[in-house]
């Protein structure tokens, strides 16, 4: 990042990818539940549940810029406030989280293995695996 580059605090996922491809990181905030079933797929992602933020917020790295992503972009800007008011400063959220990051076409693993099965979003749990 240069000198006259201004760092948003929210950022689209193209903008995000862009930011990725240079050499951000994707914090993904989402229960461990999701992001074992879907994940975009880049070389480095730092996985951290919202639920676990304030208990290890000091694992994240200083030296990168990072961008915070949850699953639909509701509840990143809790982490957000939350790292900014611990020193961060090259820190973003991405809008619409990791729902808008599918929805873009952007790359997606995903581990058919860990598929979430329930009939609405506030019921999905884990299958039954035989």
């Amino acid at each position: 990042m240069g000198k006259s580059h201004q760092i948003k605090s929210t950022l689209t996922p193209r903008e995000a990818s862009h930011e990725i491809d240079k050499g951000a990181l994707y914090v993904d905030l989402r229960q461990k539940d999701f992001s074992d079933h879907k994940i975009p797929d880049i070389p480095d992602i730092f996985i951290l549940p919202l639920e676990r933020l304030e208990k290890d917020w000091d694992k994240l790295p200083r030296d990168r810029y990072l961008i915070l992503s949850d699953a639909s972009g509701l509840k990143s800007r809790k982490a957000l406030d939350f790292l900014k008011q611990k020193g961060f400063v090259k820190i973003a959220q991405m809008a619409g989280g990791f729902v808008e990051w599918e929805r873009d076409g952007l790359p997606v693993r995903e581990d058919i293995n860990e598929r979430l099965t329930g009939a609405c979003a506030c019921q999905l749990r884990p299958r039954d695996r035989q």
